[in-house]
């Protein structure tokens, strides 16, 4: 069951046609998914955002997907955007199990169909994005094709670190600390609000404006740090994945050579093993490589549109 949801399209600079409505998952949280080209032909690209994410990032993206004949939906996963959250702080990023968010898929899928978008299917999976969607593809997800940019198959922590990041998660979350924030993590006056200077994300002013304008006015975009039961679960999630043989689907990837908040070495390593995969490393580019500089840019978002094409 749907209704309307809100949409900030025109701070998104989207196209007309744009709609949002709330969509509720089997297991009773409430998401919100957006969509833009109800009158394209050739397909319809899916994006899985990356955590603290929300529908309004990726209009950009659908503006670029409809200029090649896709129709485009992007969801506030569970825990960010205008979804349900389900920490009692809500600006800490919070889920007890990656699983969850295959609940969130299903809903996006069954809303896909119902709503009658074109197929086939693809998807783009950003950072954390890119780690439900290797889920769901391991899952059997129906889709053609399957870009990802930055997508978190690891994360950028030291081996000693990481060892304590497994046990003090692990054993935070027994005690009933799951919600408490992760360690590591610097306090958050405005969530989601950065500094320019101080952004792992982009070079490109202009783009990382893009999306803080959005932020700012409605910071209820905005999501603050990870909880400890996130980071175990995150932990959980990555290190199965990893013992699991590539699907068999075209995907293409894309890395900023200057990568540092997903593990670059576990995208490597996934994708040289992958028979369908291409991986396009993008010199000076950051974590954000769809909203980096023009070359990085270009590069990647018609590298995606390039492989959605060819698998239509």
């Amino acid at each position: 069951m749907t209704s309307a949801a809100p949409l900030y399209n025109d701070l998104a600079k989207g196209p007309d046609d744009g709609a949002a409505e709330w969509l509720t998952t089997r297991d009773g949280t409430r998401i919100r998914v957006g969509r833009w080209g109800m009158t394209a032909t050739r397909g319809t690209v899916i994006v899985f955002p990356g955590r603290t994410e929300y529908v309004e990032k990726y209009v950009f993206f659908a503006v670029e997907m409809l200029k090649h004949g896709f129709a485009c939906v992007s969801v506030d996963w569970r825990g960010q955007g205008l979804a349900d959250r389900a920490a009692p702080d809500k600006t800490t990023g919070h889920v007890d199990d990656f699983d969850e968010f295959q609940h969130d898929v299903a809903a996006v899928m069954a809303h896909v169909r119902a709503a009658g978008l074109p197929e086939p299917y693809h998807i783009l999976g950003h950072s954390m994005g890119g780690c439900i969607g290797l889920r769901a593809l391991m899952d059997g997800l129906p889709v053609a094709s399957a870009a990802f940019s930055a997508q978190m198959w690891g994360l950028v922590i030291s081996p000693g670190v990481r060892q304590f990041a497994w046990a003090f998660s692990t054993v935070g979350v027994q005690l009933g600390l799951r919600y408490s924030v992760a360690p590591g993590q610097r306090p958050i006056e405005s969530p989601g609000i950065l500094a320019f200077e101080d952004n792992l994300l982009t070079d490109d002013r202009e783009q990382f404006d893009y999306f803080q304008n959005q932020i700012k006015a409605h910071p209820e975009l905005g999501l603050g740090n990870a909880s400890l039961g996130w980071l175990n679960a995150a932990l959980r999630e990555m290190r199965d994945l990893a013992r699991r043989p590539a699907p068999d689907v075209a995907c293409a990837t894309f890395l900023g050579a200057a990568e540092a908040i997903v593990e670059p070495r576990a995208i490597q390593t996934r994708m040289a093993g992958w028979a369908k995969g291409e991986l396009t490393v993008l010199d000076g580019a950051r974590h954000e490589v769809l909203l980096e500089t023009k070359p990085a840019r270009d590069i990647s978002i018609q590298g995606a549109a390039k492989l959605f094409t060819q698998n239509s």
